[in-house]
């Protein structure tokens, strides 16, 4: 069998309700890379909360982080760093005009630090994972570079309105998407910026054709990933709107979804 790369995202699909990866799935995914293949994490987290699970696979292939606004290879130092971050101009307007919509708070990462325009035991104890710089404060006078991406939290009920503010005032400068568990936040990342960016960038560098990879996923931000690869597995527990244009579903992130579905597909006992 030609040499695939399996690219996983974390929550809600390589990780189980425990933000663990189960032991049978870690032993399959040991046995395909036995075989050959290659295996790389596509997320929406930072590197800082993402570099556990790439040790504990043993991998060494590049990571995408920031659902593929920043994409680096821990191990290979020549490898190109790819960051595309926001406009900052754009990012300011936004600090400025989304408090008005009643919005919770705003997050602002650039690259490994973090910045709270309100302080929130919650989120900060969510996004202390790796130990960054955090600051709290208005974010117009903390960010003095281009933030990486931004997370919007609100109620349900203004999510709506803030995807329209959202859509007709930036549509051409910036992504939406909607981050699921543990986080359920809007985060926005530079225009043209998605998970199939950075596969593209991984399977130029490891020379894997696009029809010999497979994807797996759960939530709205995958969506690109899974159209774009050759094989793409929404999980159990993933959103319908996946599940429809995936091409096949496997069992949930808490029923070894992933680890059942290598097994199937590459014949490991």
């Amino acid at each position: 069998m030609e040499q695939h790369l399996i690219c996983l995202d974390l929550d809600g699909t390589l990780l189980n309700k425990h933000q663990k990866i189960t032991p049978y799935t870690k032993e399959i995914i040991q046995k395909v890379q036995a075989l050959g293949h290659k295996f790389m994490i596509s997320t929406g987290r930072p590197y800082r909360a993402s570099q556990v699970y790439y040790t504990e696979l043993g991998l060494d292939t590049p990571i995408v982080n920031f659902n593929g606004a920043f994409v680096h290879h821990p191990k290979d130092m020549m490898f190109e760093t790819f960051h595309q971050p926001l406009d900052y101009q754009v990012a300011r307007e936004i600090f400025e005009k989304i408090p008005h919509l009643n919005i919770q708070n705003i997050v602002a990462e650039v690259k490994d630090n973090v910045y709270l325009h309100y302080h929130d035991e919650y989120l900060f104890e969510g996004f202390s994972m790796g130990n960054p710089l955090i600051e709290v404060g208005n974010l117009l006078d903390s960010i003095k570079e281009p933030p990486t991406s931004i997370l919007i939290q609100a109620e349900e009920r203004e999510i709506p309105g803030i995807y329209e503010h959202l859509d007709n005032v930036y549509a051409e400068h910036l992504e939406h998407r909607r981050w699921g568990a543990p986080f359920p936040v809007i985060e926005i990342v530079k225009k043209g910026i998605n998970k199939a960016v950075g596969v593209q960038i991984a399977l130029d560098y490891l020379n894997i054709k696009r029809e010999h990879t497979i994807a797996f996923g759960d939530e709205d931000n995958d969506h690109e990933m899974i159209e774009f690869v050759g094989t793409g597995v929404a999980m159990g527990n993933a959103i319908d709107a996946l599940k429809d244009v995936a091409d096949d579903v496997t069992d949930t992130n808490n029923e070894d979804g992933i680890g059942k579905y290598l097994a199937r597909y590459f014949n490991i006992a």
